[in-house]
């Protein structure tokens, strides 16, 4: 269903309950009762609404944080939907290459950046454990050393902590497993063989935090060890919180930093203070791409709308966010199950793609393509750009 409303409508909380109970008594689905009431999901409210709001100024878009090219030139590597990607670009970086090895990322790519080099399906395998073909591939584009800037984020499903809590430890799902994962756990020094062949001036590798952990860092370690012995100056890694960098959401990412220059790798400096969710969820919405919003059940409404701000219902594990607060992490969820996303601080509802996106602080221009769960997914695991671009520029005055 595509939300219809510019701003929250509050329907009177008895008769939202009286076409709540009816559905139920009768089997009807909410969805029909609603359209012939003449109102939409987003007409809905919490039992407590309003309780609750932002009232500072709305944070820095990517569009503020552009900078004029400097023509220093990157190469992205599991590229996902470019949050990244966008990110460096507006610092002003030149993007040279991507590489991404899903076919539906790389649609949303080719979308909505038609001038950038996107090596994937159907084209391409955008594979980067197959390291031959990578390389032909990037000697095409790129010399070797590199003058500008390598970035990568190997699939980070076998560090996180979110998406495990779901499984048991000893259970066959449970995938927190790192290195020994069989596929995924070697990606990452499948990108350092990269970086050691074509010898970038600089390089990023991007991740969830459990990386640093894992296996008491050793494995990090080794990485680390491997990229100074081939001659590059690597800060020690370090976590940024999306939240302190003009993102109105919680959101941890560990960075790996070095350059074969001799500069001294300075951090962007943190904002003053937070973002509230409702910095950006309370902005005008309806009628933008990717908003399609799930058609719940009266069951899962009636339990939404008794929660208080920040609350979880613990059946459907989700959390209505606090307008006034950054978001939680935004997750990989979906719409038909396979994840799950937060609730809206003021619509009794889970949010739209759209939404995520705004949490996240892609353009509202930038469209997901694919199916809706997969779109979420893009979202999901994507950098902030706002966040990446003010990475990007402490890059460039470091090294460039």
């Amino acid at each position: 269903m595509r939300s219809n409303s510019a701003t929250y409508s509050r329907v009177d909380v008895r008769t939202q309950l009286r076409l709540l109970r009816k559905a139920e008594r009768s089997g009807e689905p909410f969805s029909d009762l609603l359209a012939s009431a003449g109102w939409s999901y987003n007409d809905l409210c919490y039992t407590k609404s309003r309780k609750q709001t932002w009232n500072g100024r709305r944070p820095p878009s990517l569009d503020d944080l552009r900078l004029p090219g400097c023509h220093a030139q990157v190469v992205s590597f599991f590229t996902g939907c470019g949050g990244m990607d966008l990110g460096l670009e507006a610092a002003g970086f030149e993007h040279a290459a991507a590489f991404e090895i899903n076919e539906v990322f790389c649609k949303t790519l080719r979308r909505n950046r038609p001038q950038w080099k996107v090596f994937g399906p159907p084209t391409h395998s955008g594979d980067v454990s197959k390291f031959d073909e990578i390389s032909a591939v990037l000697a095409s584009v790129v010399g070797s050393p590199f003058g500008g800037l390598f970035v990568g984020g190997p699939p980070c499903q076998p560090f996180s902590i979110a998406a495990n809590q779901r499984f048991a430890k000893s259970g066959e799902n449970f995938k927190r497993i790192g290195f020994s994962h069989g596929e995924n756990g070697n990606l990452l020094f499948d990108f350092v063989r990269l970086i050691a062949a074509f010898r970038p001036r600089a390089f990023v590798i991007e991740n969830v935090p459990g990386l640093r952990d894992l296996d008491g860092g050793a494995q990090l370690r080794r990485t680390i060890d491997e990229l100074r012995t081939i001659g590059y100056n690597v800060e020690e890694p370090f976590c940024l919180d999306a939240a302190h960098y003009y993102v109105p959401q919680q959101r941890f990412r560990l960075f790996v930093v070095g350059s074969r220059s001799e500069g001294r790798f300075r951090g962007p400096a943190p904002s003053i203070g937070t973002y509230g969710s409702g910095s950006v969820l309370s902005r005008r919405i309806a009628s933008l791409l990717n908003h399609e919003t799930r058609e719940h059940k009266a069951e899962s409404i009636l339990r939404y709308m008794r929660l208080d701000y920040g609350q979880r219902d613990q059946l459907g594990r989700v959390d209505r966010l606090d307008p006034a607060l950054p978001s939680k992490t935004v997750i990989a969820g979906g719409t038909n199950g396979g994840g799950r996303s937060h609730l809206h601080p003021e619509i009794p509802r889970t949010l739209s793609v759209r939404e995520c996106a705004r949490l996240q602080t892609f353009p509202d221009d930038f469209e997901f393509v694919g199916a809706s769960a997969r779109q979420f997914t893009q979202v999901g695991n994507a950098v902030p750009p706002v966040l990446a671009a003010q990475l990007g520029r402490s890059i460039l005055e470091s090294y460039f």
